[in-house]
């Protein structure tokens, strides 16, 4: 933050030598910077855990319905296809209506869908029930990754890797419990079970998050955004606003570099996010049918990986603050892909299950660490790219799965996670050298010589490009 300078009272003399100001302390966050950021926690773990409990009920589900692996993919795409046509409104509907009550919508959304899917019987009606709980998904995780944000710039700390830890932590709850009431219970009196608990969550967080006062970093955002879509608008027909909005020629070509950059951050989370999601609805599966476990039992691999997942996110800002992003970025990726190798590959369920906490780990700062530099380099408009792209990564892992797994196997096709996770160690390798040349001299801010401007930056980015780069 910069530091506040103050006028010398009359008469006073300045000396003839200063000593420099030492860094001003750290602000306290507000009463109701902290109660947000409880609140969002909140709703990233009762994302989690509706979620998971879906995923752990998917064996028993495809059963249900008749599905083969190819058809299962097929209707799983009912979920990235309603996600994706979600997210690309969810960021406007922020902007307009603030992301504190599409979170509460979304949310209600998501608990009820997750009741539909084990009332269907055939692929087709599954399909069209995922587009629906893909729509819930898909506009919580945009809404309340943007609360997320606001909380983080208020706060001006790098705590975003404990809210996707908090989402982690859900779907570990969710898979534990689901694992165990799939003994006792159907899927489809499970998932009604879930559904309402979380209707009920729903609307008392909500209610608690909705009478919340605002923030004022949440306030400026929403202005920021809000003033460019207008400024794009109306440079619209003259062509490219940003060469309307700066008549010189330097500051264009670099922002557009620089979301040319975004985009390439984004393209690593994608390729990490593939894994996340696919191993959400096929690593029970893959226990379930390539190592004969019991419907309990093969819980157990999202539930360790979901272990790993919080493990890692917990420590994800003092690993930041040591390795640096992009250390953390190369060293998580090919962690994954290592893991991914031996729990596709291993004959023996332990190694499968290290395979998983192998993947766990390096996934697990990915998102996070991306979404934090997108919006650092763009403001809000980069945390909407970065998050748009990890999220279509995510819920296309699944069905590409499914379709590998008609072709060539399922341990095979899991290979694929490995293949991606290793592609984004390699990219952020030259994300970092293509930052190093378009913003040369800055520091990594994960690193200890940047950690403590890092979210300095970002709130920074979300004002000052309201006024230099309208577009």
């Amino acid at each position: 933050m910069p530091s506040r300078s103050h006028e010398p009272t009359a008469g006073a003399q300045r000396p003839a030598t200063t000593e420099p100001n030492p860094a001003p302390p750290p602000t306290p966050p507000s009463e109701a910077a902290r109660r947000m950021r409880t609140l969002v926690a909140a709703f990233f773990m009762l994302d989690g855990f509706l979620f998971a409990n879906w995923v752990v009920r998917v064996p028993q589900i495809k059963a249900h319905v008749g599905a083969s692996p190819g058809a299962l993919g097929l209707a799983l795409l009912g979920v990235s296809g309603g996600a994706v046509v979600t997210m690309t409104v969810t960021g406007r509907f922020c902007t307009r209506f603030g992301s504190r009550p599409v979170a509460v919508a979304t949310s209600a959304l998501l608990a009820l869908s997750v009741i539909l899917p084990p009332l269907t019987t055939s692929v087709g009606a599954l399909g069209a029930v995922l587009l629906v709980l893909g729509a819930g998904y898909g506009g919580l995780n945009v809404a309340i990754n943007s609360a997320a944000v606001d909380v983080v710039e208020e706060i001006e700390r790098p705590i975003m890797p404990m809210f996707h830890a908090a989402y982690s932590g859900g779907g570990l709850i969710g898979a534990v419990a689901g694992g165990v009431i799939a003994v006792y219970l159907s899927p489809a009196w499970h998932l009604t079970v879930v559904g309402v608990v979380g209707l009920a969550l729903t609307a008392v967080l909500g209610t608690m998050m909705l009478r919340c006062p605002p923030l004022a970093s949440e306030q400026l955002n929403r202005r920021v955004s809000s003033r460019r879509a207008k400024q794009e608008v109306a440079s619209g027909a003259e062509g490219d606003g940003v060469a309307v909005a700066d008549s010189g020629s330097a500051r264009p070509r670099a922002s557009r570099r620089v979301r040319i950059l975004v985009i390439v951050f984004g393209t690593i989370v994608l390729c990490s996010s593939y894994g996340e999601g696919a191993m959400a609805d096929w690593a029970a599966l893959h226990l379930r049918t390539d190592l004969h476990t019991g419907v309990g039992l093969a819980a157990a691999g999202y539930a360790s990986f979901s272990i790993a997942m919080v493990v890692g996110r917990l420590s994800g800002s003092w690993l930041l603050a040591r390795l640096g992003r992009t250390t953390v970025l190369v060293l998580g990726g090919w962690l994954a892909a290592g893991g991914m190798v031996l729990a596709a590959l291993a004959p023996v369920l332990p190694l499968v299950l290290v395979g998983f906490v192998l993947v766990g780990l390096g996934l697990a700062n990915q998102f996070p660490a991306v979404i934090g530099r997108a919006g650092a380099l763009n403001g809000p408009a980069g945390v909407a790219v970065a998050s748009t792209l990890g999220y279509s990564g995510m819920l296309a892992g699944p069905p590409v799965i499914g379709f590998l797994a008609d072709l060539v196997g399922l341990p095979i096709a899991l290979l694929s996670i490995a293949a991606l996770a290793g592609s984004a160690a390699v990219i952020a390798v030259f994300a970092a050298r293509a930052e190093a040349s378009i913003l040369p001299g800055e520091p990594d801010p994960g690193t200890e010589a940047g950690a403590d401007s890092g979210a300095d930056c970002a709130a920074a980015a979300s004002r000052s490009d309201s006024v230099a780069d309208p577009a």
